[in-house]
């Protein structure tokens, strides 16, 4: 993966793994977004005979981690605003290979899950696409250099096309049909895996394998075959394998996502012209273009 990209991956996920700031009602019971219920009046925890109680919680919160989430969300809304006025587009084509990229990251997650990542790693990287535009609106790249950089690294801004597998190896096809049978019936495949599969590299984890390239060499042919008509988060017929028979569970099909030279030029520029400035990825500069005031004031 082009070096570029990496960071950029590797900056999205900071973003989304921020702790967030909840400043809650002071109604006696609250609910966390998992659903746990939290008494104002208990302590938020207990250490032997230390208690930490709920306000001392939400004052250490507020001292550690709420000046810097109120500044990451006035950079995001001065960002859209500015963007939204100068007309700065991100493509729809280049956040899907973003968001393909990060999903390839990840373990398994549920469609929940799933729908709930996208949705936050949308914003963060339309966020980081237009923070690069604004910031280098006024810096001058010349063409050939932009081809020159395309062309050398072409191929990583593409994305394969990848298939995330977990797979059950058993000895026989007895055992497969017997394995397939509980599956049918509701048993869940990582718990099979962890009693049935011959694998010891991966039945601890739930016969899970990660994510293959398409076209990659390491993705066993048998595998490939059974998948490709396979949709998302179902299991396979019994495979015959050298040492006996396995069921593989697809969890997610990415698409390919290719692109042109022109597709990608803005993109390209944009890049080139953060390393001419030197310059950290920051919408600190930008505050002055648009009327804010925040409670920490000029600090």
């Amino acid at each position: 993966m082009n070096r570029k990209l990496l960071w950029g991956v590797v900056a999205v996920l900071l973003i989304t793994n921020i702790t967030t700031l909840l400043f809650w009602s002071q109604q006696k019971q609250i609910k966390l977004e998992s659903g746990t219920a939290i008494d104002q009046s208990e302590p938020a925890a207990v250490i032997g005979d230390r208690e930490i109680s709920y306000d001392e919680w939400m004052t250490s919160l507020r001292e550690n981690q709420g000046k810097a989430q109120l500044e990451t969300m006035i950079d995001y809304e001065v960002v859209r605003q500015l963007a939204k006025e100068l007309g700065v587009s991100v493509s729809e084509k280049v956040i899907a290979r973003e968001i393909a990229l990060l999903t390839t990251t990840q373990g398994v997650m549920t469609e929940k899950i799933t729908k709930k990542n996208e949705k936050k790693w949308r914003e963060d990287i339309l966020y980081r696409y237009r923070l690069e535009a604004l910031l280098t609106a006024d810096v001058h790249i010349p063409e050939d250099r932009v081809k020159t950089y395309y062309d050398k690294y072409q191929n990583q801004y593409d994305f394969k096309a990848s298939t995330q597998l977990s797979h059950i190896v058993v000895p026989d096809r007895k055992t497969a049909e017997k394995v397939r049978k509980k599956l049918a019936g509701g048993s869940e495949f990582g718990k099979l895996a962890r009693k049935y599969s011959m694998d010891e590299d991966t039945k601890q984890d739930g016969g899970y394998l990660g994510f293959f390239v398409n076209s990659s060499r390491s993705f066993p042919a048998s595998y490939m075959t059974a998948s490709t008509d396979m949709e998302e988060r179902t299991y396979s017929e019994p495979i015959r394998r050298d040492n006996g028979f396995a069921i593989i569970f697809v969890h997610r099909k990415l698409s390919a996502i290719e692109f042109t030279y022109d597709e990608m030029k803005p993109y390209v520029k944009r890049e080139l012209a953060m390393d001419k400035l030197d310059q950290s990825l920051s919408a600190a500069s930008l505050w002055s273009e648009l009327d804010v005031e925040w409670v920490y004031g000029d600090e």
